[in-house]
């Protein structure tokens, strides 16, 4: 039962913040998309400072999806396109469906304030804002969805939830599903800068059919391993495959909760190509965890992998993921050896574990 061995690129982390300003202290969780002419564009989560915590999506490219060098001076997507200058546009997906790139991003409508620890989630206060009393149920996270024809134009479609519920990690599959758009999310109850839940949330599916209007999101998993204690969500798009869709996914670890001490790892599950919330097959441990030094310290949180793009080129996987909210790794497997050993784990078996 040997895992599946990820090569972590020998010049890991392949993006690390720098200039212009809004990009200076951190760059993480990136949307990863290649073109028809072979380059590759990166949509990064970056920010030029921790207080305020303001993110916004910054452009790169590449021809061999490894050098990635800034396109322009400004971000592609700020927080004030999608309606507020004091806000945060979190932690981009992108897939293409029928010849178009649509983009799901999280956004919150008022940075929070943030003071690493060092060895645990940061210290975080509801920033004070014009025009904001600091009542934090009115700063929910909400997840909008964007479409681009060339991937650098992007128009804004819809918000997937109202702010009545925080919901991050919304992820399209890359095709429809008879006939309907699918979407991989997190919905949870009120959220505060403690990032306290009556639950742990878990992954859900919805449909729609023009991208407005969404289905009541059904539970796919819920977190039931010791490495998912805290909570879990999707990771990247997900990748069909003959034996069905391979979704990556992120669990968190509480692993000292006076410390706020936590572990993000990632693991997979299978699930059926027309049936999605279907599952398959579900790996029972992390595939992937914080095992370099840039995984395990950094600017930000320490012991994090939080991948947001797999790209198949040829055969082999090509991971992208955020490294401590500080950098971007690049980590690559053969997606045979995924699949056989996600595989092991039927969901018969798994029950049995």
């Amino acid at each position: 039962m040997n895992k599946p061995t990820f090569i972590r690129h020998p010049e890991n982390p392949i993006v690390q913040p720098g200039e212009p300003n809004w990009r200076r202290a951190v760059t993480m969780n990136p949307a990863v998309l290649q073109l028809e002419d072979g380059r590759f564009y990166m949509y990064e989560r970056c920010a030029g400072a921790l207080r305020p915590f303001i993110c916004s999506i910054g452009l790169l490219e590449s021809d061999d999806g490894i050098h990635f060098t800034q396109v322009g001076d400004q971000p592609l997507i700020t927080p004030a396109m999608l309606g507020s200058e004091y806000g945060s546009v979190q932690d981009p997906r992108v897939v293409t469906i029928e010849g178009i790139h649509y983009l799901t991003v999280a956004y919150r409508p008022y940075s929070w304030h943030s003071t690493p620890t060092g060895v645990g989630v940061p210290e975080s206060v509801q920033g004070e804002y014009p025009g904001f009393d600091g009542d934090e149920s009115k700063n929910q996270t909400q997840s909008a969805v964007f479409k681009s024809n060339d991937g650098l134009d992007w128009e804004f479609i819809s918000f997937v939830n109202s702010m009545e519920i925080d919901d991050r990690n919304v992820i399209l599959f890359p095709e429809k599903i008879n006939g309907d758009f699918a979407i991989l999310r997190r919905p949870s109850e009120f959220v505060t800068t403690n990032a306290q839940h009556q639950q742990a949330p878990a992954i859900r599916l919805s449909y729609s059919k023009d991208l407005i209007t969404w289905s009541k999101p059904e539970i796919v998993i819920e977190p039931i391993f010791e490495w998912e204690s805290n909570r879990i969500g999707g990771s990247t798009p997900p990748i069909k495959t003959d034996a069905g869709w391979l979704v990556f996914y992120h669990g968190v670890e509480n692993i000292d909760p006076n410390l706020r001490r936590v572990c993000y790892r990632m693991s997979a599950m299978l699930l059926d190509i027309n049936d999605p919330q279907k599952v398959l097959a579900r790996c029972p441990h992390p595939l992937l965890e914080p095992e370099a030094y840039y995984e395990r310290v950094g600017c930000y949180i320490p012991n994090v992998v939080f991948p947001t793009a797999a790209l198949n080129v040829d055969g082999i996987l090509h991971v992208y993921y955020g490294c401590c909210d500080t950098t971007i790794g690049l980590a690559m497997v053969p997606l045979a050896d995924v699949l056989t050993h996600v595989q092991q784990f039927s969901t018969h078996k798994h029950e049995q574990i």
